[in-house]
């Protein structure tokens, strides 16, 4: 017996390919005899002078549905090879192409002043239907799921002609002459230092400026505090806001729901050859400490107000207008429809994938890829489906699933409650941008497939979803995270790990080099584009390990054989498990040396020489040849490290005094630079 071909078809319907197979497919050769799971070709041949035909070698086919898709095979039985075999394939490939082509269902057009978003979803989602019924505020959070979804198909649609909403006045003249207007206007009309608009990532930064003393404005969409996700980080990463003084220990320890002994990354390996098998990589470090998301933001807002600061949550932005002293933010109030105007010397936009400035600063390369994430908070799971003391860093328990990877994330919350997520590595794409609704119906149909569970005995708490973007960066410079007086932070500047996607624990990783970079630019009213683009968290070993994530995404229109994404995610995270556990830990959490990055992707080709070819033919010549610039940044940033390393940081610290008084906006840059270098968890 031998593999011949293994296919999958895109459609959730096993039975339709099925019938096909059975009443329409017509195979040029060979005798076609009906199977339950499929047909089986028998063909013979002329072996004797009496012309007697004697049985040789058929061919079996089958399907079988997992992941709400269809897989199919094609298994010769016999020890002779079938002289018209690749025909026969070739023909069976092609026609099922042309009858199962990959789709792209949109979300339908609704009005919700005529029906609920129950009812107006229940045709087409049946599953997310009826399990949002079962969560506390599940109509609401529907909602939102429907909203978030058509606001990002709107931004992907069309992305050459973003709407505009930020305005500029006039040109903003030299430092000098800033400085000089609005001591003559005598600050009158500048409310705050600071306005940040988004209440989630952005409530951390705000709460950290009004400690140092600024005037800070937040404003949040929705009400303040509430989450689309969970937050998982490690304790070592946490340390920085401590060491910033955002929180003290005992804070911190009040904010753990909860924290687990080991977290597992496994991808499906079921179709791969031996070689290709990896081991479970266990990360015991990464992402282990499960963070009360509600009680943090509560705690940053006290904070904030403590300090001073305002919010304003059910408060959505419309437009900014930028002159040279001071940037001009239009609001409205979401429940009494009130229109509110603010000033502030700084806009910083933390409103994430769906922030409208993030597609006018950068267009069509505002992002390169994006996770659409679902998934939930739930109660209930039997003790033998899952220790709540163990995690999911990443998993996969099938292939490629109707043009994507499905990878789940588990890990243990609060009390019983466990939070779920599934995901996959997306092309941005106008035919194609991702489906939050789609996921929603596939996480509810595959869970007892990933976790052996009754959804029905489950209590579901909340859903968690969204989209999380990643930019594929060449150099440190291709991509705008700032304007004149506006200034882009978390997912709105692209700001995460290309492997596991997460902008929170980037966003803290770098938090006090962000910080002390915004501190100076305020101090001294450095407030260009120029000035604000040094704050940026870009860092040339996270840029260079985009090719991972563009390696793990089908590009749209294509099919890919099912196991590909698995069988390089088993190659790479193999090689991680047979490492000591320091050196994954490293990995994930962005800190790779260019050794380290270099050894391991040299290791990964020898073990897989495939694995190039692989990424070539989903990456596409012009996307490698990007990547080899990010290598050579990333090569190059490398050399200035053990250059300038050792003697820089002391040197500044000697010189801050001098310098800082009298070229501020070379202290910047060079603050710029050596906080870009070590990366350390404190800046001096």
């Amino acid at each position: 017996m031998r593999e011949i071909l293994y296919r999958e078809v895109p459609t959730p319907d096993p039975a339709s390919v099925l019938a096909w197979l059975h009443q329409e497919w017509k195979p040029t050769i060979g005798k076609k005899l009906i199977t339950p799971d499929g047909v089986r070709l028998q063909f013979s041949q002329e072996t004797s002078k009496r012309s007697q035909a004697i049985p040789e070698s058929e061919l079996s086919i089958f399907v079988w549905s997992l992941q709400r898709t269809t897989y199919l095979k094609v298994f010769r039985w016999g020890e002779r090879d079938i002289r018209e075999q690749n025909r026969i394939v070739q023909q069976l490939t092609t026609d099922l192409s042309d009858r199962f082509p990959q789709r792209y269902p949109k979300p339908p057009e609704i009005n919700l002043k005529k029906q609920s978003i129950f009812e107006a979803l229940d045709s087409h989602y049946p599953k997310t239907v009826h399990f949002f019924k079962k969560m506390p505020k599940g109509e609401y959070d529907l909602q939102r799921v429907y909203w978030w979804e058509k606001r990002w198909r709107e931004s992907v649609s069309d992305p050459q002609q973003p709407k505009q909403v930020v305005f500029k006045k006039s040109k903003v003249g030299s430092r000098k002459s800033e400085v000089e207007n609005r001591k003559a206007e005598g600050n009158s009309s500048i409310e705050y230092d600071l306005i940040y608009i988004g209440g989630a990532l952005g409530a951390i930064h705000a709460a950290v400026m009004a400690k140092l003393g600024y005037r800070v404005l937040l404003i949040e969409r929705l009400p303040f505090g509430r989450m689309n996700r969970e937050w998982n980080i490690s304790r070592s990463e946490f340390q920085n806001l401590i060491d910033l003084g955002l929180f003290t220990t005992q804070e911190f320890e009040s904010l753990i729901a909860r924290e687990y002994i080991d977290g597992f990354n496994k991808f499906f390996d079921g179709n791969l050859p031996t070689h290709l098998k990896a081991a479970v990589l266990h990360t015991p470090t990464v992402l282990n400490i499960a963070i009360a998301s509600d009680k943090l933001l509560d705690l940053c807002g006290e904070k904030l107000r403590q300090a001073g600061g305002e919010i304003w949550d059910e408060t959505e932005f419309i437009r900014a207008d930028i002159d040279s002293s001071q940037v001009a933010i239009q609001l409205v109030h979401l429940p009494t429809g009130e229109l509110k105007q603010v000033s502030g010397r700084l806009l910083i936009d933390a409103m994430g994938t769906a922030s409208p400035i993030a597609w006018q600063l950068n267009g069509k390369r505002t992002f390169d890829s994006v996770c659409p994430t679902v998934g939930a908070v739930v109660e209930g799971f039997e003790p033998e489906v899952w220790d709540s003391k163990y995690g999911d860093v990443l998993n996969s328990h099938g292939d490629i699933s109707r043009g994507r990877q499905l990878i789940w994330e588990l890990f243990p919350a609060a009390g019983d409650e466990l939070t779920i997520y599934l995901f996959h590595y997306h092309q941005v794409h106008p035919e194609n941008p991702g489906s939050l609704l789609e996921m929603y119906e596939d996480f509810f149909t595959i869970l007892p497939e990933y976790r052996r569970c009754d959804l029905e005995k489950l209590v579901w708490k909340k859903p968690t979803f969204g989209y999380i973007p990643g930019h594929f960066s060449v150099g440190s410079r291709d991509r705008a995270v700032a304007f004149d007086r506006l200034l882009a932070i978390g997912d709105a500047a692209s700001l995460q790990s290309p492997l596991i996607f997460t902008g929170f624990g980037s966003l803290v990783r770098n938090l006090s080099r962000l910080t002390a970079l915004l501190d100076t630019s305020l101090k001294h009213d450095l407030l260009s584009a120029e000035d604000l683009n040094q704050i940026r968290a870009y860092q040339s070993n996270v840029a260079v390990t985009w090719l991972f994530s563009k390696g793990m995404m089908v590009p749209t229109g294509a099919t890919l054989p099912p196991e590909r994404i698995n069988a390089m995610l088993n190659t790479f995270f193999g090689l991680l498990a047979d490492e000591p556990p320091e050196v994954a830990e490293t990995f994930i959490k962005d800190r790779t040396t260019w050794l380290m990055f270099t050894r391991l992707a040299l290791k990964a080709a020898s073990k897989n020489p495939a694995l190039l070819w692989w990424i070539w033919e989903m990456a596409g010549s012009r996307d490698l040849l990007r990547w080899l610039g990010a290598y050579w940044e990333f090569t190059f940033d490398a050399l200035k490290n053990w250059f300038f390393g050792g003697w820089l940081s002391n040197w500044l610290k000697q010189s801050q005094p001098w310098l800082e008084k009298q070229y501020p906006a070379l202290w910047l840059r060079l603050l710029s630079l050596q906080s870009g270098l070590s990366l350390p968890k404190k800046m001096a």
